[in-house]
């Protein structure tokens, strides 16, 4: 045993004896290289004294000379200029100050090094309690004198340096590498100490842990931002390679708070960014290991709550020990490290399947993310990331299926039984007009109190879209997506406060981002008042809604002119686009038999008319892409609802019938021509290229699809189709009225002169 003992006490001596007697030669060397590039400058400085004197007599003889002043001064001032140049540095220095030697023999070896003790003190401790070489008593005594031989040997180094004045040696960062190697070290354990032998009681350890994190501290205000970064990670990574065969939560997380807070301390002292980001991922990260289990739920909220809270105090500008605040700039360390923690609050309510505990901490955090929001404006950022994570911690428990349910009677005894889904809503409900009523509230208020339009705009941005997200979940949770008076009933509430704040804002003094604000409470206005009509009337879906609100933000941004309102229309006409394309039916599945006067007309009359309403009103104040967008899917969508109607006539219903009859092919044709003959008139009264191109592409289309379907795919002649009577006929409705239409389009278009394709020559007068 006492072999054993001498042995792994050489093993920590000599690297450190080793690294002491290699900086001493380097010392050394260092010094008469410096020493010698010295007296090569003393004899550079002898040999050129009698340059003065050669200066002078150039002068006098100058003098005796008529020239030009302005000719004779470069000459005297020429060999004066090079007499006080200085020489170069030799090789020898150049060398020294840098290359790929110096870097490899004075720093990457050394910080190799350091990493080595570090992880060969943890990777010893481990390995002796693999073998069972050791007690657990002597494990502990080797890990706190390997970490005190470190921590004294980088301070006698770094107190070395200072006293010997070398300018070389310092750039390798020795001190700070062996300062790092004892902090990890230390950290191992103490922890070890706590959670692998219950030598210390969780107080003892909280100290002795707060002691090592004010010790590293302290360390890194004195050796840089090596220290810090070092013993950060190994902090972090300690808990990795030490594992306990019973996970401990406990005490991870306080080991993990004194940790955070030392890094935090740390960051704003220094001012350093990167460690407060790297403090704040790392701790994040360390969330999601046993999250799922119910018994370490404390805490996991524990850490969550002494994460953000730290946050709060020492790297949220302008609040508490924060760094200064910039007046109205939204700070992204500020934002970001709330919104991290916050994520980790909404993460921990996920994975437990909504737990009470975990609810009250999630919306605890959420309130005081507001709160510091409001307080310091750094944080602003932190406002939009909460919102989002609450639309979508409730959107998770609106779409989760519950298996419970599938066994609850049906028929006669339904009812007799209460639904597990609605017993379920109660704390959710509360939880959801608690969460709106303060982002809605404190949006309205923040108006008007920064000196800058961005914090203005996120505040009002999430007043809209934090309460109409959760009336959305909610929607489906509890009426799933059926006709609901109700929630119409809420969703008209929300639109008559927000046009209330609307109205209420204009009428205030312009700051700045108020218009940009007045803009999203009006848009707010009307995409709620949407949604209430969707709500309201039978088989009403969101693509209707959303398609109605684009007219009402047309009309608000000929009101308001503002960009953010027309870019706005595009993003929701591609929404609607998207919608269509992904479900064409829009209105569920039975559509009826009924010709024309069905869903569809609906479905595809109302986004029509939306666009159409919605490019005339853009078009009032500016031609650019978004009168072109409202345009473009207005003709597309009267196309869509002229096509889908007529199959719906043809096959009584069937949409989804492969087979184009030769009826229905005649009518798409008529159709096409008819909406050819109305944007060519349209394009008599308004210049634009959307009118231009569609009526050429429609015109192309009907035109191919007239002479390869109706005069050879369905041709009665050659499929043999019976065509009905004498005259009124098919042959009439494929061949006669296609042929009137294509002659009066001809008509139009030869009196505009607008096309190429036309086929008869302009009249001339």
């Amino acid at each position: 045993m006492g072999f054993i003992f001498v042995g792994l006490l050489l093993v920590i001596v000599l690297p450190v004896i080793a690294i002491v007697t290699a900086i001493g030669a380097r010392s050394r060397i260092d010094r008469l290289e410096m020493r010698l590039a010295e007296l090569e400058k003393l004899l550079g400085e002898g040999k050129k004294e009698c340059a003065p004197e050669k200066a002078e007599t150039a002068e006098s003889i100058a003098a005796t000379v008529v020239e030009p002043e302005s000719e004779a001064k470069p000459e005297a001032t020429q060999p004066s200029s090079l007499a006080t140049e200085e020489p170069a540095p030799p090789k020898e220095v150049q060398a020294a100050e840098g290359g790929f030697e110096k870097q490899f023999g004075t720093r990457w070896v050394v910080w190799a090094g350091g990493l080595a003790l570090a992880l060969g003190g943890v990777f010893l401790v481990r390995y002796s309690i693999q073998q069972g070489w050791l007690g657990p008593g002597v494990r502990i005594f080797l890990g706190a004198l390997l970490a005190a031989v470190l921590i004294a040997a980088g301070e006698w180094t770094r107190r070395k340096e200072q006293l010997s004045d070398l300018a070389g040696l310092p750039a390798a960062n020795i001190p700070s590498v062996l300062t790092a190697a004892g902090t990890v070290t230390a950290f191992g354990t103490v922890y070890a100490a706590y959670a692998l032998y219950d030598f210390l009681f969780p107080p003892s350890a909280f100290l002795l842990l707060g002691i090592v994190a004010v010790a590293t501290l302290v360390a890194s205000l004195l050796h840089g931002p090596a220290l810090a970064a070092l013993g950060l990670v190994g902090a972090y990574l300690t808990p990795v390679l030490v594992k306990a065969d019973v996970p401990n939560y406990w005490a991870l997380y306080i080991y993990l708070a004194v940790v955070t807070g030392a890094a935090f301390v740390l960051a704003r002292v220094r001012l350093w960014r990167w460690l407060a980001v790297t403090a704040i991922v790392l701790g994040v990260l360390w969330m999601f290991p046993g999250i799922q289990e119910t018994g370490a739920l404390a805490a996991h909220a524990f850490h969550a709550v002494v994460g953000f809270s730290f946050a709060a105090i020492f790297l949220v500008a302008g609040l508490l020990y924060g760094p200064d605040e910039e007046r109205g700039r939204v700070d992204e360390i500020s934002s970001a490290s709330l919104s991290a923690y916050l994520f980790a609050a909404a993460s921990l309510v996920t994975a437990t399947h909504h737990d009470g505990l975990a609810l009250a901490i999630f919306a605890v955090l959420t309130v005081a993310a507001v709160a510091i929001a409001w307080r310091a404006e750094a944080a602003t950022g932190a406002v939009p990331a909460a919102a989002a994570f609450v639309a979508l911690v409730m959107t998770q428990w609106a779409a989760r299926i519950q298996v419970e349910h599938l066994i609850v009677p049906a028929g006669h005894l339904a009812g007799a039984v209460p639904e597990p889904e609605q017993a379920e809503t109660g704390l959710h409900l509360v939880l959801s007009a608690g969460f709106a009523s303060l982002f809605g509230i404190t949006g309205y208020l923040a108006q008007g109190r920064s000196k800058q339009p961005f914090a203005p705009m996120l505040w009002a941005g999430t007043a809209v879209l934090a309460p109409v997200a959760l009336l959305m979940a909610l929607y489906y949770r509890i009426a799933g997506f059926d006709r609901s008076i109700p929630f119409a009933a809420l969703a008209l509430l929300l639109a008559a406060l927000f046009a209330a704040a609307t109205e209420i804002l204009s009428n205030r003094n312009k700051s700045p981002g108020l218009p940009s604000a007045i803009a999203i409470f009006a848009a707010g206005s009307v995409a709620s008042l949407a949604l209430a009509l969707t709500l309201a009337l039978e088989k009403g879906w969101l693509t209707v809604a959303l398609s109605l609100m684009v007219p009402g933000i047309a009309y608000v941004a000929s009101k308001r002119p503002l960009p953010l309102l027309r870019k706005l229309t595009i993003v929701l006409g591609a929404v609607v686009l998207a919608r269509i394309v992904w479900n064409p039916r829009i209105v569920g599945v039975d559509v009826g038999t009924t010709p024309v006067l069905n869903w569809l007309l609906w479905g595809y009359g109302v986004p029509a008319a939306s666009f159409w309403l919605a490019g005339n009103i853009l078009r009032r104040r500016d031609d650019d892409l978004a009168m072109a967008v409202a345009d473009a899917l207005a003709i597309l969508f009267t196309g869509a609802l002229l096509l889908v109607e007529i199959r719906h006539y043809i096959t009584g219903g069937d949409l989804n019938r492969r087979i184009v009859s030769f009826a229905e092919l005649a009518l798409d044709v008529s159709a096409g021509f008819v909406m050819s003959i109305a944007i060519e008139r349209l394009c008599g009264r308004i210049d634009s290229i959307v009118y231009r191109v569609s009526a050429r592409l429609i015109f192309g289309g009907t035109l191919a699809a007239a002479l390869f379907g109706l005069l050879i795919a369905r041709n009665p002649y050659f499929t043999g189709q019976l065509v009905g009577g004498s005259f009124f006929n098919l042959v009439l409705l494929g061949y006669g009225l296609p042929a009137a239409l294509a002659f009066v389009f001809a008509l139009m278009a030869r009196s505009q002169q607008s096309m190429r394709y036309r086929r008869s020559p302009p009249v001339r007068r």
